[in-house]
């Protein structure tokens, strides 16, 4: 994830320490006060869910499939990940509110050390259920809302889905849960980004996560429905330029970009337009130590049935199943050719990529992109939207650079 409000309006955040190693500086309490060294795992705890949506990238279906965690095996897993020291553990799926057992697993992973969090669709997130998590544990509900009313429906393939998910993030809010709002951008749903960001403001949100189309999943079958490399800049844009204007009106809105680390890149010559060169060199100070697209490192997933995957979108691939050997063992396996390759990209790297001078805070962008469209796993992403002269300028601006 990349923040736009810390990176720009020097907001502070819980995962400032987690992205950042900038803990010290900030005045909220932090997920961690080191950046981190394990991975946030991502657990697909069902395929399960009550919507069909378009772009899932778990291929979720409605009806429940075979081979999933009982309780039991579901506590065994979070004991690997405590025991590895895993930093978050975030509930997703399907949709993991189909689960019985979500409110005692959210609650056991609590008890043994590890930060729940919750990505859901919302629509089933009543006032007691929400009441239900925050008593166990959970730290964040992230709800996620691809755009008004009408387009979020046809996204999600049910009429009234968008109401239901607004009344869920109100849900959460009332129980005093920490609620962000998640979003991701298609030709689809593109002209609804401000109305979306308006929503957030107007039902006292105060995190806003903006999603990148992934190739994986259903995801792959709609590559046709992305956005240009130019449109898409032209999002993120206003997006960044949403985020100034609401910051200026005394709105402390967490804004954060996932999924496409072009846009690290871009936001260093954002700074460097809007504010000089001093801020520029500030937020590629920042983004190297974010270190870059985190697949494979500091992003895992691990699905319904144990296999873990690079990142959540990249579900077509398996590393090992935790119900054979440990997650430390496998995620620390580095005779596997793919996260070997993911752990080491930056000389094979090829195309534009190769002699980018932001390679080190982007490293690539999305490698499953790269392979999706050209089968090539150190081709460029297809979604970068630098301008020549940003590839290939003068040097970024380190230490040295004058105002």
């Amino acid at each position: 994830m990349i923040s736009i409000s810390k990176l720009l309006c020097d907001l502070d955040a819980e995962g400032d320490g987690l992205r950042y190693d900038a803990a010290d500086g900030s005045d909220k309490p932090q997920i961690t006060e080191e950046k981190q060294q394990r991975p946030v795992v991502v657990w697909n705890t069902t395929r399960r869910c009550n919507l069909y949506c378009s772009h899932c990238y778990a291929g979720a279906e409605t009806q429940p499939a075979t081979g999933e965690f009982t309780t039991a095996e579901a506590k065994s897993f979070l004991d690997q990940l405590a025991d590895y020291g895993a930093p978050v553990v975030l509930f997703s799926g399907g949709e993991p509110l189909v689960r019985d057992d979500l409110v005692e697993l959210v609650g056991y992973a609590a008890d043994r050390g590890l930060r729940p969090v919750l990505s859901s669709n919302g629509t089933l997130l009543t006032r007691e259920k929400a009441d239900a998590l925050r008593d166990a544990g959970l730290q964040y509900a992230g709800i996620s809302v691809d755009g008004l009313p009408e387009r979020n429906d046809r996204f999600r393939g049910e009429d009234g889905a968008f109401d239901a998910a607004v009344r869920g993030i109100e849900n959460c809010l009332e129980a005093g849960l920490k609620t962000g709002l998640r979003y991701t951008i298609t030709e689809a749903n593109a002209p609804d980004l401000e109305g979306v960001v308006e929503l957030l403001v107007d039902r006292g949100l105060d995190r806003f996560c903006f999603y990148h189309l992934d190739y994986g999943g259903r995801g792959a079958e709609i590559v046709d429905a992305d956005l240009t490399p130019r449109e898409k800049r032209e999002a993120v844009e206003r997006l960044a330029d949403l985020t100034l204007e609401y910051h200026d009106r005394g709105e402390e809105i967490e804004t954060l970009l996932v999924g496409n680390y072009a846009d690290a890149a871009f936001l260093v010559e954002y700074a460097r337009e809007k504010f000089g060169a001093g801020k520029a060199r500030a937020v590629y100070e920042y983004l190297e130590r974010n270190g870059g697209d985190p697949t494979g490192e500091r992003i895992a997933d691990v699905d319904y049935q144990g296999n873990v995957h690079p990142t959540q979108f990249w579900q077509g691939y398996s590393l090992g199943n935790v119900r054979d050997r440990p997650f430390g063992e496998i995620w620390d396996d580095e005779s596997n050719p793919l996260l070997e390759a993911l752990r080491n990209r930056e000389d094979r790297l090829n195309g534009k990529c190769a002699d980018c001078q932001y390679r080190s805070i982007c490293r690539g962008a999305s490698r499953l992109r790269a392979l999706a469209t050209t089968g090539d796993l150190f081709a460029p992403d297809p979604q970068c939207y630098l301008r020549d002269e940003e590839v290939h300028g003068d040097g970024p601006p380190v230490g040295g650079v004058a105002d």
